[in-house]
């Protein structure tokens, strides 16, 4: 039996159709909110306009306040200062994910409830009581706070959603397909085998990864072309709510692993993966993951979803292996660091972490 398990499946209510943002009024009311702090983005927020028809109703006081486009500590600061200054007792977050890992950890610091309303699907943090933290400059900081706050809503409509830029859906479906990648070995091993609720997330991560790859060239194409089918609805609510359940069922032992550990190292020890979106770096650590556990074949399989969705293989691929070695050390020292990279099955080391690096870009070269 586990006893360090912490089970935080999601938001407390959830809905995702077409018109499901006009029923926000029926959880703030639920909540006893009257002074609201709306948190929001810049082009993303002019889109949403036209749905957040909740913000004409006069049973509400509403302030607004723009984030600064990062998810950092000086952002959650900024929000805090303001809801003390205006006795705020509820946040909305309209965004994207970093925008709703903002919202949730600036509530975690204030200590009041918050909603978020998606305007895109480009991973799960809408759905997850954690954020990633930035500095402002772009630079990861290495790090994601915690909290045991779950978001009181996330309601959002397929018709705000897939008025997105296409390239972070896709980034979206690329880090969705890690959960599988990051969690299965982990899942599998003999003593975690009887446990009930990681059982439920190595199913759920396997729901994520067999959809992502059947069904992510009619979702995209669906897209483009600015139609809400079923492929495109299904995949988007893969992305930011179902694959949000693989962690909150599985807590460390289905969050992340190498993959995501090599975005943050990127992030950090390499300013020009900044022009890439989290996503990307993602499917780049998927490969590089595999190569860590040596398992070209997966590789091998897929390659050609990788190519049909443009998704980075390589560092040389995305014009970003650093020419210092020292850099390389770093990252490699880093990703060891990472306690959730150990509970897979192989023995990590340092050394295995930096040749893999190199064996990957010579893979992909052949």
């Amino acid at each position: 039996m586990l006893t360090d398990l912490k089970v935080k499946v999601g938001p407390q209510f959830y809905r995702y159709h077409v018109g499901a943002i006009d029923v926000v009024p029926e959880v703030l009311q639920e909540f006893s909110a009257k002074n609201v702090l709306v948190v929001h983005g810049g082009i993303s927020y002019e889109k949403a306009q036209p749905f957040l028809h909740f913000l004409q109703q006069d049973d509400y006081t509403f302030s607004f306040l723009q984030y600064t486009g990062e998810c950092s500590y000086y952002g959650a600061e900024r929000i805090a200062e303001v809801v003390n200054e205006k006795q705020n007792d509820f946040m909305i977050g309209v965004g994207g994910g970093k925008l709703a890992d903002l919202v949730g950890y600036a509530a975690h610091l204030v200590n009041i409830n918050f909603g978020v309303i998606p305007t895109l699907a480009s991973n799960c943090a809408p759905w997850t009581p954690l954020s990633v933290m930035y500095k402002e400059s772009g630079e990861s900081e290495g790090k994601s706070e915690h909290f045991l706050r779950q978001a009181a809503f996330f309601i959002t409509d397929p018709k705000l959603v897939i008025d997105a830029p296409v390239n972070y859906f896709v980034a979206g479906l690329a880090d969705t397909l890690a959960k599988w990648y990051e969690s299965d070995a982990i899942l599998q091993q003999a003593h975690l085998q009887n446990e009930p609720f990681l059982q439920v997330a190595a199913y759920t991560a396997d729901l994520c990864k067999v959809a992502i790859l059947e069904q992510s060239a009619k979702a995209i194409s669906d897209m483009e072309k600015g139609e809400v089918t079923e492929e495109f609805v299904r995949l988007s609510e893969i992305v930011f709510a179902v694959a949000g359940l693989v962690g909150g069922l599985g807590d460390k032992y289905a969050r992340n692993a190498i993959a995501h550990a090599m975005h943050d190292g990127m992030s950090k020890y390499i300013p020009e993966s900044h022009a890439f979106l989290h996503g990307e770096k993602v499917a780049y650590g998927i490969f590089y993951q595999l190569a860590v556990e040596k398992k070209w074949t997966q590789i091998d399989d897929l390659l050609p979803f990788y190519r049909e969705l443009k998704l980075p293989m390589s560092m040389e691929q995305m014009q970003i292996f650093p020419e210092d070695e020292a850099i390389i050390d770093r990252i490699a020292t880093f990703i060891d660091s990472k306690k959730k990279v150990h509970l897979l099955p192989i023995p990590i080391t340092k050394e295995l972490l930096k040749e893999s690096i190199y064996e990957l870009e010579n893979y992909i070269k052949r």
